[in-house]
């Protein structure tokens, strides 16, 4: 009788448990996808459920922490101290997830140290980060810097996902999406690229006006050396036409002497002719006899050269007229 009354009363307890936990809603509970949550039992780690359906004892288990196991990101805003002494502004962002790890035992998995060992999980990776970019950039100078950001987010990447991985946190990625400069470095830089652009623009109009003048010069060369090739190929058609000239001259029984001279009066004539086309001359003096054409000539051809090297001479100041004479 004694067991079927204690029977009943346990029974009885647990319908008034049930009760109250469905009242309370303490008796059930959902986890979301891409969620865990940590069961304590009376104040002691008891299990982590997944997503789905579960069941605790109202009052004894309880939900300690529901944690994201998706991937999270933050930004952080650090000063840093390059090799040639600039101090410029870093903006650094993360990506972290806590680590998906089970391990051996509950106690090992990314869930249970993401909760228990770091309070302050975001505070943490950005000290992290602030420690690991001030001992990395040191060695860098400002335009290594720029170059170089993208290697310098992995190595420290590399370096604080094995700090966090100990608190059940995994690093996906450390990137470096700003650098900013002091107003006085900025303009600096500004200025010395703007010079270096000037310098580079001179430079190419100079070697364009340089390949000009080659270009230019090699032209007028080439003109030059076609311009001698015909004068050349015209002198040579003139020796040919006054050796014909003379042939034909001498085949009519005309002696050497006459035939020349007759030549040189017909070429003399020609030039006469050609002189008077020209229009720059006003009167032209001949000799009676032809045969003084040549010395005319050699005497042409030397006052020519006298006046070409010679100054001018000037008449002598004539004197003065005396009346009395």
């Amino acid at each position: 009788m004694f067991i079927f009354d204690l029977l009943g009363g346990l029974v009885g307890l647990a319908v008034v448990v049930l009760i109250i936990g469905l009242v309370s809603g303490n008796l059930f509970y959902v986890v979301k996808q891409q969620h865990a949550v940590i069961i304590e039992r009376l104040g002691k780690f008891h299990t982590i459920v997944g997503a789905g359906f579960h069941v605790k004892i109202p009052f004894i288990d309880r939900k300690a922490a529901t944690v994201s196991l998706r991937t999270m990101k933050n930004g952080f805003d650090i000063d840093v101290k390059t090799e040639d002494n600039v101090t410029i502004g870093l903006e650094v962002s993360a990506q972290y997830h806590v680590s998906y790890e089970m391990g051996n035992a509950p106690q090992e998995s990314g869930v249970y140290k993401s909760y228990y060992m770091l309070q302050q999980p975001v505070a943490q990776m950005r000290d992290f980060i602030t420690d690991a970019l001030r001992s990395s950039i040191p060695v860098y100078t400002l335009d290594e810097v720029f170059a170089k950001k993208d290697d310098i987010a992995k190595d420290v990447n590399a370096t604080v996902s094995e700090q966090m991985n100990e608190y059940g946190f995994t690093l996906v990625s450390t990137l470096i999406t700003k650098i900013a400069l002091p107003a006085e470095v900025e303009d600096s830089m500004n200025q010395i690229n703007a010079a270096q652009r000037t310098k580079a623009a001179a430079q190419d109009l100079a070697e364009a006006d340089r390949i000009r003048r080659v270009t230019e010069a090699k032209a007028e060369a080439e003109a030059m050396e076609k311009a001698g090739e015909g004068i050349a190929n015209q002198r040579k058609a003139i020796a040919i036409g006054i050796k014909d000239s003379l042939e034909t001259i001498q085949e009519t029984g005309v002696g050497n002497d006459e035939a020349n001279q007759l030549f040189m009066f017909t070429q003399w004539t020609e030039m006469m002719n050609e002189f008077a086309k020209s229009g720059r001359a006003s009167t032209v003096v001949l000799p009676t006899d032809f045969t003084q054409s040549a010395g005319m000539f050699e005497q042409m051809l030397a006052a020519s050269q006298a006046n070409d090297s010679a100054p001018v001479p000037v008449a002598p100041p004539v004197p003065p007229v005396d009346p009395r004479a």
